[in-house]
């Protein structure tokens, strides 16, 4: 029976490794599917799988743990910056400064709540004390990338052997805080005194006042004598609105305009814009006529294209003249789930797909000039990543020396491949880069290296985890993680609402996106109708989840060095 105790007790021994993090990661995820009042702690429950394991000496060598734990927080870290990063940017537009800015404040409340309960009740000449409760505070708001990021600058602080693990605080705090979250989103429902139904009826008015930027399909009848003989481009530069005419219908001949198509009165045509414009441009040309296009003399067809080839990557619908040189007009973009305005000025991604009206033929040619592929959509671009990978380590290995800072502070394994991440995500066709991974493969990378972190973190504070919390200050890790859980959401919530009239689904949204927390999204989801909540999540977490990663860093490096 030698092979069974090597198997299972030898922690040199590869097999062992395997098969601890095999067992380990599918416990904890079959265990995070079963829900406590409703509420599943999903792949999180790792930690606690690996505590349990860790507690009964099951173990692998230090280093085997350190390098598992590392490379997953890698992975992790830098999908969810190709996740964010398209966004990230677009956040801070119009309608999106205001959200940011108060999911911010709910970030700088956590941290001052917690330096102050971290003042106020535990002994400051500990220097255990602080790492501890920033564990706390990745463990209270959720954050499970921060604290792979303060566990990560723990290592340029203390030495081998005196590393405290904060994954004990982490998984203190963790479960309160996912009730926390979602009981304070409940409270300031009674404090304003809020009715759900009054919530949905204002949704449904703001969306009929204010419709989104999508696509709105017409026919027209030119009757404005002022645009006889004008061309495409001087109406265009008349009106002052952008859209796109794919069919024009004069003196019984259908064809595809371009810039230099000359209007008569009595063309017909038939034109796609954006949903707000829709009105400004039928009071400018004519009013609507019913055309049948599909029985013209020359037979034009609309056809979806994806868009998968990479040299198509960050260019704008206006540098390809489609409707000069291919004789077509794009009409409209699907983008992750969304249906976009096709703007001159939009620049195409790998993955879009796009709607082409023109001869078959023509079209036929556009589909060959874009890819066109679902294979090629489904074979990873590892270049990329791995090119990220390595740019994000070398930058976040560069240490910047601040005055009155004994330790020069470097971004990490965390924080430098997220940032570099975000950057690609975003600019990354200028470098001529394909950045698209599918949903599926980016929460497949992001998924399996989270699980391995976890496992791995929890594998390692599994030893110490009972006297932590038995005989050390593991009650007390619970009862502060709520209130930094709760105090920061009540004040910014009541703020959102009080202040700035905001929307109590969008409120939802806010917090679970300040949180970064997917069980409250659930919860907001599940109490509307509406899509407030997820736009009010997508709004914000992109900057949320970049500071909850450099705060809980900086914390650590600025705080614990000194």
């Amino acid at each position: 029976m030698n092979w069974l105790d090597q198997l299972l007790f030898d922690s040199d021994s590869i097999a062992h490794i395997v098969l601890l993090y095999t067992v380990v990661i599918s416990v904890g995820i079959y265990l995070g599917k079963i829900k406590f009042f409703g509420i599943s702690l999903g792949v999180t429950f790792v930690l606690f799988a690996g505590i349990l394991a860790g507690h009964f000496g099951f173990t692998g060598t230090t280093s085997t743990l350190n390098f598992l734990q590392d490379f997953g927080l890698i992975l992790f870290v830098y999908c969810i910056g190709l996740q964010v990063g398209p966004g990230f940017f677009e956040s801070f537009k119009k309608g999106g400064i205001i959200m940011n800015l108060l999911a911010c404040g709910i970030v700088a409340l956590n941290i001052v709540v917690m330096l102050a309960l971290y003042f106020a009740f535990f002994d400051t000449s500990d220097p255990q004390n602080l790492p501890m409760m920033v564990g706390v505070l990745c463990g209270a708001v959720t954050n499970t990338p921060g604290l792979g990021a303060a566990t990560e600058a723990l290592t340029q602080v203390f030495a081998e052997g005196t590393i405290p693990q904060i994954a004990s605080g982490y998984a203190c705090a963790y479960p309160l805080g996912v009730v926390g979250i979602i009981a304070a989103t409940i409270s300031i429902r009674y404090l304003c005194g809020i009715v759900l139904k009054d919530e949905e009826d204002k949704i449904i008015a703001e969306q009929a006042e204010n419709p989104h930027a999508k696509p709105h399909k017409m026919t027209l009848r030119v009757s404005n004598t002022a645009l006889d003989g004008k061309t495409m481009l001087q109406v265009r530069d008349f009106l002052g609105r952008d859209y796109v005419c794919s069919r024009s219908l004069h003196e019984g001949h259908v064809s595809i305009p371009n810039r230099d198509t000359k209007l008569y009165v009595g063309d017909n045509l038939f034109i796609v814009c954006a949903e707000d414009d829709a009105e400004a441009i039928k009071a400018f040309i004519g009013p609507e006529e019913s055309v049948d296009w599909e029985v013209q003399d020359v037979p034009m067809v609309s056809k979806s294209i994806l868009v998968t080839q990479p040299k198509m990557n960050g260019k704008t619908f206006g540098q390809l003249h489609f409707s000069s040189v291919y004789g077509v007009n794009v009409t409209r973009i699907s983008r992750s789930g969304m249906n976009l305005y096709a703007d001159r000025n939009l620049r195409m991604q790998i993955g879009d797909k796009i709607v082409v009206v023109g001869p078959e033929d023509a079209v036929d040619r556009v589909a060959n000039l874009m890819g066109n592929s679902v294979k090629r959509l489904d074979h990873p671009n590892l270049l990329t990543i791995f090119v990220g990978i390595l740019v994000g380590i070398v930058f976040g290995s560069i240490p910047f020396a601040f005055p009155g800072i004994p330790t020069p502070v470097k971004l990490g394994l965390a924080g430098g491949p997220l940032i570099v991440a975000i950057l690609i995500g975003r600019f990354g066709y200028k470098l001529h880069l394909v950045t698209y991974v599918s949903t599926s493969a980016n929460f497949m990378l992001r998924e399996f290296g989270l699980a391995l972190f976890l496992a791995s973190v929890g594998i390692k504070a599994g030893e110490n985890f009972v006297n932590t919390v038995v005989a050390g200050d593991g009650l007390k890790y619970v009862w502060t993680g709520f209130l930094i859980t709760v105090i920061p959401i009540l004040i910014i919530g009541l703020i959102a609402r009080l202040r700035y009239k905001l929307n109590y689904f969008t409120i939802m949204g806010l917090i679970a996106g300040s949180t970064t927390d997917p069980p409250a999204l659930a919860f907001a989801n599940q109490s509307s109708n509406s899509d407030a909540p997820a736009v009010g999540y997508s709004t914000v977490y992109p900057l949320t989840m970049f500071l909850r990663i450099l705060t809980a860093q900086l914390i650590v490096l600025l705080m614990c060095s000194v």
